[in-house]
């Protein structure tokens, strides 16, 4: 049934699903297709709607805050910022079995970036450092004490300790173990941010950038948008970016060594994360993870 749940509790989410939630919620988008967005990520079921609008629905409890987040916050963050973003257009809200709120926000053309396009390109590693400190400078005024928003993830890399390390050890037959245990070490002893906390946009790898003619166009996904520690984007620079484009990278982004460690540890936690999850069963995460934790480790 389209509308009953799995065994691991996430409901089942095809297009009568969807066409059902947008009728009853959305009358005046009714009579627009459907296109399913596929490969869409791990956290949410995207289906194009008309030709001007996606609707977004999370596949678990994890990520089912970020609507309602992406709505109160994106608005607010899009002038200040370099690349165009999602706007939101609606809520929906937990309606025929589905369990959580979801999203219709405006369409934005373009195509996934990947690393085979943009590797070597300091252009757009340049471009990359501008939006984020953009972001890290949006009106200050705004920027509330550190984890005092609702919805806002704001997680230290040291939670990642165990996790990190049990993902080390089980993939020590691909990748060098004493080198990730040395940068892992390196990236948990680096002195913290010890500055203001600033906006993060918290998933800020390939898969949340889009081209459009060969350029970069825009940034998705806010759903990790926090603020604190901003050492997470940087994974960026081990997803997309070369030895040299990385450089140009740092170098306008002014990336201190301290933050540039505890980078290079969001990237090798992150990118274990998803090995050690999707690889086995997905080859294009395989890749790009391998690229990632390959990267991380070379600096």
């Amino acid at each position: 049934m389209a509308t009953g749940r799995t065994a691991d509790t996430r409901p089942a989410i095809d297009a009568a699903l969807v066409r059902r939630l947008v009728e009853t919620q959305f009358p005046q988008w009714a009579e627009l297709s459907l296109e399913l967005l596929d490969p869409a990520g791990s956290d949410h079921v995207i289906y194009r709607l008309g030709e001007e609008l996606s609707v977004r629905l999370p596949r678990h409890a994890g990520a089912a805050g970020q609507a309602r987040k992406e709505a109160e916050w994106l608005p607010r963050l899009a002038p200040h910022l370099p690349l165009a973003i999602p706007v939101p257009a609606g809520v929906g809200e937990p309606d025929l079995d589905y369990p959580w709120p979801w999203a219709v926000s405006r369409w934005l053309d373009g195509e996934v970036a990947t690393a085979e396009a943009l590797a070597d390109s300091s252009e757009a590693a340049v471009e990359l450092a501008q939006f984020l400190t953009a972001l890290q400078r949006f009106a200050p005024e705004d920027v509330p004490a550190e984890g005092a928003l609702k919805n806002v993830a704001v997680r230290p890399l040291a939670d990642r300790d165990r996790a990190t390390r049990a993902a080390i050890a089980k993939v020590d037959d691909v990748f060098d173990t004493a080198a990730m245990t040395e940068l892992w070490d390196a990236a948990l002893s680096a002195p913290g941010w010890g500055r203001p906390p600033v906006w993060f946009h918290g998933d800020f790898h390939t898969g949340n950038l889009l081209t459009f003619d060969g350029r970069l166009s825009a940034v998705i996904d806010f759903g990790e948008l926090g603020i604190g520690d901003p050492a997470r984007d940087l994974t960026i620079a081990f997803t997309l970016m070369s030895a040299r484009s990385r450089a140009a990278f740092r170098a306008a982004l002014d990336v201190d060594d301290a933050t540039w460690a505890r980078g290079r540890g969001w990237a090798l936690a992150t990118g274990l994360n998803a090995y050690t999850t999707y690889a086995a069963v997905n080859p294009r995460v395989a890749a790009q993870t391998t690229r990632q934790i390959t990267e991380a480790l070379i600096g």
